[in-house]
């Protein structure tokens, strides 16, 4: 808040002035906060915490006195202020007839709008202002907009029940009482499964159930997203018998809002396996080949000795004639064998293509019919109309029975080059089948590009709705939000400045750095010196002995019990129902009981075991009724806004803006689309990609593939972490930067700082073409100038799509997809990598300048490493693997493990700057004990529970044996 805004809030005017007159300088302070503090708000403080302490010392400034810190809010003095207030200002008592009326502009203007209690209560009292009435206590505020809510969200269920036809009505009431049917309600909540065959049938069935329903979408378009997903959140936590107890309207209306939110995630759902399915199939196929080629190598008369005794007589003889030194070792008719052999078996594509014909004619193809009846595909690009075309050709070919049709019945230029051998005979007809199988895997890659769409689709949704729709009309606003310069050659030539900068400094210090060496020839033409790891402070183990010699073998859940004690965040977690019912104390025991079994993968059922007071059903009510991965997000952002905000400055050093991610491998099971195996790890699993900031508090994490970009990733996290904190700098590792990504991240105003794995095979871009002779030491690792040109026409679309990331109208990832390394005519893929090789080129000569900077990398990146570390120590339960196919399941775990981590970060912060509140204790640190210290620490902390040996007490058998 600027000063000239603070003034104009806090500010009294002359007739305030007049009207502080009429009461004691004593009490002129208070009555003035009231005054300022109602106008403001249209309620009254209840207290002096309420307001803070600098807005108290302005006011009592303005009027020259001092404030009387004995002032009463609660006596008849006071009440008597706040009614000579409300008289000042012109406010009446709110009558009954004043709260319907609020009531009634509540339901028709904040009805369907994703706020909470607290926004609802908050623009009730600026209504409030506006009608000149006050509402006398913020319960009474709370009841009315309880009530508007309430009438809304049934107005609102009641009119969704009365569009359903009475078909509808039927076929809704069946998949209640028959829940387990196919098209039943609890397979209809089910995820779409592992990507085979069954699993595409069941999701097309789904699909095609819930679109012949015929439900209002229309209404979907009255209210905002996230409200709908607190309806879905309801029905997702009930069961088929508990949806019945509901009235006919009631239970209707829940289950059509419910299935209009699900059917974009059923169709979702379908395309991700369809896009898997032909993925395994291309891959398995490939790997079946090689097998084969390899196997025949070893098999098939010698070749593979025959090969090795040609390739041995060239290299003795290279000049010799071939019927002097390869005929004696196999004569012509052996090697016309070989080739005919090949000729027979066909190239590595053509063999593959066969395969996968094979497989798809004899098992998938059965998938197509139902799939293209409930997909409805589409694209705003012409060039891939014909893949369009080639779909209904392949629905009207089915239906005839056709397995081979004239070249001249498919749409021209429909076939690449690589598939043409295997849809085309020799007669120069189409095969159906082969035809069906090309049109497939190029329909998964312009999918996953978004050039095709599906009607319907969420995250296949049409690619024109990813980006702001007003960006032509708010052109300046998102400029300004970005804060980068409408003009295009202004921003290249301050690019070009900095860059033209950067490689004068590095030309001009290399020959003094001793760390890095460049040399000619080869790939690998840097070379940098590994840093020199430190050992541990000495200081630093006596410190966690003093930890733990105070807090002795502290229980993981008496730390997230104190956390939650001291940072509130228990009230994140509302439940999806209409009403509660538990008293709130014995709610926030068992969702602390709930959280603890999730964050350490123990489970519900085992600390049902492990507790007296509470069952496995009662456990899995909160489970089902409160927890959920939003509610867990902003839990997790409140416990690391705590933890910011207790730190002593003194200890850990001033708030930073750097922030490092990385991402760790969990076991989980494989029969979903989540759990893919890893490419380097090894094993099923997904991954947890984490962003841990310098003194371990990690303000956001996600639930990813393995295959995932962790580029996407990455600045996800920057852009939608909900703490306190500003991010200005990210540390990633090498699988976490791309070009593309370097020019996204400085599009939205933070700088990407890799570690670099391969910085040996490092290049650096150009400005332009004459400065290469002014660069003479970094010859040997230059390359080719950047195209500004094509930075400066794409300038507009690259700020867009850098727009549609910051205000979350779509996500990282699928804008990225739609820019990838097969992507290359893209023109704004082209502009967004030159950029990126602009941009990496600066960064790559601070890196390489140096060593402080690669030092600071290091440091943030070890910082998450040993986030990663301690994962295993709190989520210890089956063996760290996360033993469930569903995927909201699995970012519950995921999340809850998060909460549980930030909650010891949490608590260990509070231990250490306990600690070193004794003198004696500070005194044996040196600075750089406190530049090692961490307050992810756990040698005092026990996981499990209590280990006690009372040799008197024994088990007693005789309640058994009667």
């Amino acid at each position: 808040m600027t000063e000239q805004t603070f003034a104009s809030i806090w500010g009294l005017s002359y007739s305030d002035f007049e009207f502080l007159n009429r009461f004691g300088a004593k009490s002129q302070v208070m009555v003035a906060c009231q005054l300022l503090y109602f106008r403001l708000h249209g309620r009254f403080l209840v207290g002096h915490s309420d307001l803070d302490p600098d807005v108290i010392a302005y006011v009592a400034d303005q009027i020259g006195v001092v404030d009387d810190l004995t002032y009463s809010f609660s006596s008849d003095t006071a009440r008597r202020q706040r009614t000579g207030i409300l008289n000042f200002l012109g406010f009446r008592r709110a009558s009954d007839q004043d709260r319907a009326k609020l009531q009634a502009w509540m339901i028709d203007h904040l009805g369907g709008r994703d706020l909470n209690l607290a926004d609802w209560v908050e623009r009730g009292y600026t209504r409030a202002i506006q009608m000149g009435v006050f509402v006398p206590s913020e319960k009474i505020m709370e009841r009315l907009v309880r009530a508007a809510r309430r009438d809304f969200r049934e107005g609102y269920l009641i009119r969704a029940a009365s569009r359903l036809s009475a078909e509808t009505v039927t076929q809704l009431e069946c998949a209640l009482s028959d829940p387990l049917a196919i098209t039943g309600f609890q397979r209809l909540k089910d995820d779409v499964g592992a990507a085979t065959l069954d699993s595409v049938l069941l999701a097309a069935q789904k699909v095609s159930f819930v679109e012949a329903l015929d439900l209002p979408l229309d209404l979907l378009g009255d209210v905002e997203r996230g409200w709908v997903m607190r309806i879905a959140r309801q029905v997702e936590g009930e069961t088929a018998s508990e949806m019945r107890r509901h009235t006919p309207e009631r239970r209707l209306g829940l289950l059509a809002v419910y299935l209009m939110h699900r059917l974009s995630q059923l169709i979702d759902g379908l395309i991700d396996l369809l896009l898997e399915v032909v993925h395994r199939l291309g891959t398995r196929s490939r790997r079946k080949v090689i097998q084969g080629i390899a196997a025949d190598i070893g098999a098939v008369h010698g070749k593979e000795r025959l090969l090795v005794e040609i390739a041995m007589a060239a290299l003795d003889h290279p000049e010799g004639r071939i019927e002097d030194v390869i005929f004696p070792i196999a004569g012509a008719a052996k090697l016309r064998a070989v080739i005919d052999e090949h000729r027979a078996k066909g190239t590595l594509d053509t063999r593959i293509q066969q395969t996968m014909r094979s497989s798809y004619a004899s098992h998938y193809r059965r998938m197509l019919p139902p799939l293209l009846t409930a997909l409805k595909f589409r694209s705003n690009n012409t060039m891939w109309r014909p893949i369009l075309t080639a779909l209904d050709q392949i629905v009207r070919f089915a239906a005839a029975g056709r397995r081979v049709v004239p070249e001249d019945s498919i749409p021209s230029g429909l076939i690449p080059a690589k598939w043409r051998n295997a849809v085309m005979g020799e007669s120069g007809r189409v095969n159906v089948i082969a035809l069906e199988l090309c049109v497939l895997t190029q329909l998964r890659e312009r999918i996953r590009a978004k050039e095709i769409w599906v009607d319907g689709a969420d995250r296949y949704c049409n690619p024109d709705d990813d980006l702001p729709g007003d960006f032509a009309e708010r052109r300046d606003a998102y400029y300004a939000d970005l804060r980068l310069p409408q003009d295009s050659k202004s921003f290249v030539e301050r690019v070009k400045a900095d860059l033209e900068q950067e490689l004068f400094l590095l030309n001009s210090t290399l020959p003094d750095n001793d760390k890095v060496r460049l040399r000619w020839g080869g790939e690998n033409r840097i070379s940098v010196t590994p840093l020199t790891p430190a050992p541990e402070p000495p200081g630093l183990a006596a410190l966690k002995a003093e930890v733990a010699r105070a807090w002795p073998m502290t229980g993981l859940l008496d730390v997230l019990k104190e956390t939650a004690l001291d940072t509130g965040f228990l009230n994140s977690f509302q439940t999806s129902a209409s009403r509660e019912a538990l008293p709130p104390a014995l709610r926030d025991q068992r969702l602390l009981l709930c959280l603890y079994g999730l964050g350490t993968n123990a489970g519900l059922k085992r600390v049902a075991a492990g507790s007296l007071e509470v069952s496995y059903d009662e456990l899995l009510h909160i489970r089902r009724r409160y927890i959920d991965p939003a509610s867990l997000k902003a839990a997790c952002a409140q416990v690391a806004n705590a933890t910011l905000a207790i730190r002593n400055p003194e200890i850990w050093g001033t708030p930073g803006t750097t922030c490092a991610g990385d991402s760790t491998k969990f076991g989980a099971w494989d029969r979903n689309l989540m759990t893919e195996r890893h490419a380097r790890y090894g094993g099923r699993g997904v991954m947890i990609y984490w962003h841990v900031e310098r003194q371990a508090t990690c303000v956001y994490s996600q639930l990813k593939r393995c295959s995932s970009s962790e580029v996407a990733a990455m600045i996800e996290g920057v852009l939608r972490h909900c703490t306190d904190m500003e991010i200005q700098r990210q540390y990633v590792d090498s699988h976490g930067q791309s070009a593309v990504g370097f020019a996204f991240c400085h599009l939205l105003g933070f700088e990407l700082a890799p570690r670099l794995k391969a910085i040996a095979r490092q290049k650096l871009a150009l400005p332009s073409t004459g400065m290469r002779a002014q660069l003479p030491n970094l010859l040997p690792i230059l390359s080719g100038v950047v195209d500004w040109d094509e930075i400066e026409r794409q300038y507009d679309e690259m700020v867009k799509y850098a727009a549609a990331m910051q205000h979350g109208t779509a996500d990282p990832e699928v804008i990225l997809r739609r820019f990838a390394r097969s992507d290359v005519m893209h023109p704004t893929y082209k502009a967004l990598a030159e950029l990126g090789r602009a941009i990496k080129t600066i960064f790559l000569c601070r890196y390489l300048r140096s060593e402080a900077f690669r030092q600071e990398i290091h440091e943030g990146l070890n910082v998450v490493e040993n986030w990663n570390s301690a994962n295993s120590f709190v989520f210890f339960g089956k063996g760290g693997e996360i033993a469930t196919n569903r995927v909201r399941d699995q970012e519950t775990a995921a999340h809850a493990l998060h909460l549980l981590q930030s909650s010891l970060v949490y608590m260990n912060t509070r231990m250490v700057q306990s600690v070193l509140r004794n003198p004696d204790v500070v005194a044996r640190l040196s600075p750089e004990d406190y530049r090692g210290l961490s307050p992810l620490i756990y040698l005092h902390i026990n996981t499990y529970g209590r280990f006690e040996v009372d040799l008197e007490k024994r088990i007693d058998f005789e309640p058994m044996a009667a």
